[in-house]
């Protein structure tokens, strides 16, 4: 009997080592599991660093709120029976004098752009005095500075875009006029696709000479008739699906 209870003994004695490697192991799970959730974190982190530069338009100008000339901006141009009254201070707020290409003054600005009602929304009307060289289909460094602002509000403004060209009556509607005015709406289309916008958001149209909106009998009618019209589409059309 009392070389049975020495043993007992012994082994009480040893027992806080169990209690100690338990402790141990403990530890070192927890340890290990911190390590894991910090790798983790850091994996996520470079996915959302490498998703936003692949994808382009979610830019630093979109991240977090929208800035406050945006905003009047937008909510001018979700209400178009009002735009006339407001056209001054939307070309002020959407082309401000210390943002204006150096090429581009604000008289001929105010001559060659104009802010439309429409029945689908609201459309800017830039003539091709502000966007291309004469008679051809390639932006301009400064149409690109000028072009901009405009990305700038389609960046926090989810509505559909058309992009349409339109040419003057000389040469009728003859193929060439046709083409010319499709090539200036990809030109601005494209522009904006570059810019990481996603194409379902736009269409495109090439009018030639048709749907004028000044006289084709003067230069100066005619001047502002070969334009492209960037469209857009904030009220529903009749007849529309409406969620």
């Amino acid at each position: 009997m009392a070389r049975k209870k020495k043993k007992s003994a012994g082994m009480a004695s040893d027992g806080w080592l169990v209690t100690f490697g338990d402790l141990v192991t403990l530890l070192l799970t927890f340890f290990v599991l911190l390590l894991s959730m910090s790798s983790m974190d850091r994996s996520v982190l470079t996915r959302i660093t490498f998703f936003t530069d692949d994808v382009g338009f979610l830019t630093n100008r979109s991240a977090g709120r929208i800035p406050q000339r945006v905003k009047f901006i937008i909510e001018a141009l979700d209400k178009p029976w009002e735009v006339l009254e407001k056209q001054k201070r939307i070309k002020d707020l959407l082309f401000p004098d210390d943002e204006l290409p150096p090429e581009i003054s604000r008289s001929t600005l105010d001559a060659n752009l104009k802010v439309l009602a429409r029945p689908e929304g609201v459309a800017l009307v830039l003539t091709d005095a502000l966007l291309f060289p004469s008679g051809g289909a390639q932006l301009s460094e400064a149409a690109r500075r000028l072009l901009e602002p405009v990305l700038e509000v389609l960046l926090f403004m989810p509505a559909p875009v058309n992009v349409s060209g339109y040419t003057d009556d000389v040469g009728g509607g003859s193929d060439a006029n046709h083409a010319l005015s499709g090539e200036r709406a990809l030109a601005v289309l494209e522009f904006f696709l570059s810019s990481g916008l996603p194409p379902e958001r736009f269409s495109v149209s090439g009018y030639g000479p048709a749907w004028p909106i000044a006289d084709n009998g003067t230069e100066e009618g005619r001047a502002q008739n070969r334009r492209v019209e960037i469209l857009l589409k904030t009220t529903p059309w009749l007849g529309a699906y409406v969620q």
